[in-house]
């Protein structure tokens, strides 16, 4: 799998990852690993949030959408 982000930059890049909110495959440029809080619960209601967090790997675009632009 190619890293979509650098093809459409015109380059040729392996990827290390895929987006888990997109799918699109990245490299180790436009990556970017977040631990995110993981949730538990029933149907509708309660959730609770666990103590520990899930590492993530997300693309560049759906980090910003997600994180509100922090990196």
């Amino acid at each position: 799998m190619k890293c979509y982000l650098c093809k459409l930059e015109g380059k040729d890049t392996d990827a290390v990852a895929s987006c888990i909110v997109c799918g699109m495959g990245v490299c180790m440029d436009h990556v970017v690993r977040e631990e995110i809080d993981h949730w538990e619960g029933g149907y509708p209601f309660p959730a609770t949030k666990l103590k520990k967090t899930i590492p993530r790997m997300l693309c560049k675009p759906c980090y910003n959408a997600l994180m509100g632009g922090k990196k």
